[in-house]
């Protein structure tokens, strides 16, 4: 059985070669793999550590670019049975990753499964919290509901074919494409035993648009869901509280007081701005969300101003 890695890249040599070393280290008697790279216009050396890796590599350009559609372009240069996306700053733990992650797929048990997300040695005490809630140390396969992620997920072929990934949205084009496959009555599983580092090497800005984008995906996704800002202010406060306690049982409040406050601001403040945005995005406001690596000190300014008069697409 053939498995398609697909890895969407926009300067990520900092993580690259130890993911495309920990694929090349896997073991499976029944599995083989290919690598396919969709690119959005790095400009670091994540090209050059593909090629020397073996890795198909594909291009999409910044105006075509979403989450959505270069999933799409990389599922189609890949010819496996089984998709596996993995962020290209992730880093697979252990040489059975492969096949455990997609093992329910392969017996039939599941359509779309997800490993297990884990802090790495960087990481802010805040999302490694998020990470340990999200994706706990029990599978569940399958499981009730429809959340999913792809920085460490794969996927049946044929339900990919028959239900792509939404190129429209901004984010969440995973759990859009679970709920999708769940209402058709086929399942989702959670694979705790396929785990991966994820290393989110962010701003405080980038944190705040990466909770900003996912919150406008899941206005389509689930509508029902409304933030006011008693809602913003109380889940921010609660979040800190269990953070701060969570700290302070293993005598590290200190260190990680203000870090704490900061994301879980940045966090609350992103997804009520995301939930009262428009569901439309203008192509300064994709770029905005998708590349704020390469975010022009013009495009700053004008989001600011933006922002300040309330004028935009908001």
């Amino acid at each position: 059985m053939l498995a398609s890695i697909v890895i969407r890249t926009l300067d990520e040599e900092r993580h690259l070669q130890a993911l495309l070393e920990a694929i090349e280290s896997q073991e499976s008697e029944i599995l083989e793999t290919e690598v396919v790279l969709i690119d959005s216009g790095s400009t670091d050396r994540s090209l050059e550590i593909a090629s020397s890796y073996g890795c198909r590599i594909e291009h999409i350009g910044r105006d075509d670019f979403s989450f959505g559609r270069s999933l799409n372009r990389g599922c189609a240069a890949g010819t496996g049975d089984i998709l596996v996306f993995v962020s290209g700053h992730c880093v697979p733990l252990g040489v059975d990753w492969l096949e455990r992650l997609t093992a329910p797929i392969a017996s039939g048990e599941v359509s779309y499964a997800y490993g297990r997300q884990i802090g790495g040695p960087g990481s802010r005490y805040s999302e490694s919290r998020l990470f340990a809630k999200q994706y706990p140390e029990q599978s569940r396969i399958p499981q009730q509901g429809f959340f999913c992620n792809n920085a460490n997920a794969a996927l049946l072929r044929s339900a990919w074919e028959k239900e792509p990934f939404d190129e429209e949205s901004s984010g969440l084009e995973d759990m859009d494409l679970a709920k999708r496959l769940v209402d058709q009555g086929q399942r989702v599983g959670y694979v705790a035993e396929a785990p991966v580092i994820h290393h989110h090497d962010e701003s405080w800005q980038q944190v705040r648009w990466r909770f900003e984008r996912e919150a406008l995906a899941l206005q389509s996704i689930m509508p029902e869901i409304h933030l006011s800002v008693a809602d913003l202010l109380r889940y921010f406060l609660s979040a800190v509280l269990l953070d701060h306690g969570a700290a302070l049982q293993e005598r590290r409040l200190a260190p990680v007081f203000f870090e704490v406050l900061a994301f879980r601001w940045q966090q609350y403040l992103g997804s009520y701005r995301g939930n009262h945005e428009h569901r439309k995005l203008s192509k300064r406001r994709k770029e905005h969300y998708f590349f704020p690596k390469n975010f022009s000190k013009e495009d700053r300014r004008h989001q600011c101003n933006s922002n300040h008069s309330g004028g935009g697409s908001r």
